[in-house]
């Protein structure tokens, strides 16, 4: 008999032929449906493996509904929303793809979104598509700018240098946070400027994130550090949506204690306040970091290439609880 693959949405037909050549596989063909608790216990007590994404939160129940679940093969970095000790008690491979994989794509993204919020683009085409044309020398659309500004890099892990490497072709000042400074020949080449974390706040113009989630950084961003950062600061988050305090991003920009945000992640994803879409000096993405096409090719290659070793009986290469093959041993 065949394995038998559920994958949660839509991947690359590459990566999903690669599969059929050896398993039956069954997907969720919407990509807008996030697959439900139901749907996700259904499948789990059906299939031999799990071929999930970010967005999909397996549970220690849909790990317990299947004695025999071989896999559960995620396309994320980090699989915060699985239960990594259910699985590893049941000695289940969850596996991940390697983070290197998103930093140009990312950061990319992450400055699109400066530009989108230091220059008013998205009110900018909103008016322009509703017939509103300020004219073209009319301060209506005055915006912050992003030549001769200062940009605070929160985080030199891999996008974190991808950041500092574009900006080396902008008349932009360049700083960072993180808690391992990098040598100097490393901060030379990418041209950045070490400051403590709460001088970075009150120094930069705009303000990336880049910074892993865990319980230390949830909510590294709070009102705390809102009040330390510039009135005409802006905030860009394109890493995880609890590394900042909703709520108290809501009450600073309310009250103009920053003066913008570009958001591509949130709390409580999927949902966004309706406070923060009413916003016009907020630019909102629908977590679309790693939204390229050859990317994704290349994060469900990764997944497939995890659950074909598994299938084969051999040790994942990207496994996130490797004490599991420990313990078979």
């Amino acid at each position: 008999m065949r394995p038998r693959i559920f994958i949660t949405q839509p991947v690359s037909a590459s990566a999903v032929a690669r599969l059929r050549a050896v398993a039956d596989v069954t997907m969720n063909p919407d990509m807008l449906h996030i697959v439900s608790k139901d749907e996700l216990l259904q499948a789990a007590r059906t299939h031999d493996v799990l071929f999930c994404l970010l967005h999909d939160r397996i549970d220690s129940e849909v790990i317990a509904a299947n004695p025999h679940l071989q896999g559960i093969c995620s396309t994320t970095i980090t699989p915060a929303d699985i239960d990594i000790a259910a699985a590893t008690r049941l000695g289940i491979p969850v596996t991940v793809i390697p983070s290197s994989l998103l930093d140009d794509a990312t950061a990319d993204l992450a400055w699109a979104l400066m530009f989108a919020v230091g220059r008013r683009v998205v009110e900018a085409d909103r008016l322009a598509r509703a017939g509103v044309i300020p004219g073209s020398q009319s301060n209506f659309l005055s915006a912050h700018g992003i030549s001769g500004k200062t940009l605070g890099i929160l985080g030199i892990g891999g996008v974190g240098r991808a950041m500092a490497r574009r900006a080396a072709g902008f008349p932009i000042k360049r700083y960072y946070h993180d808690p391992r400074r990098l040598n100097t020949d490393d901060e030379a080449a990418l041209g950045l400027t070490w400051l403590p974390f709460d001088e970075l706040l009150g120094t930069v113009d705009y303000l990336s994130i880049h910074v892993n989630l865990n319980p230390q950084t949830r909510h590294l961003i709070g009102a705390r550090e809102l009040a330390l950062m510039q009135p005409g600061a802006y905030l860009i988050n394109t890493a995880r949506g609890p590394l900042v305090d909703e709520n108290a991003l809501i009450t600073a920009l309310q009250a103009g204690r920053i003066a913008g945000a570009a958001l591509d992640v949130f709390e409580h994803e999927p949902g966004i306040p309706q406070t923060l879409l009413g916003m016009p000096n907020v630019v909102v993405t629908a977590h679309m970091g790693s939204a390229v096409d050859s990317l994704r090719e290349a994060m469900a290659d990764v997944a497939v290439d995890n659950i074909l070793a598994i299938l084969a009986g051999k040790p994942a290469m990207n496994c996130w609880n490797p004490a599991i093959y420990a313990t078979k041993a």
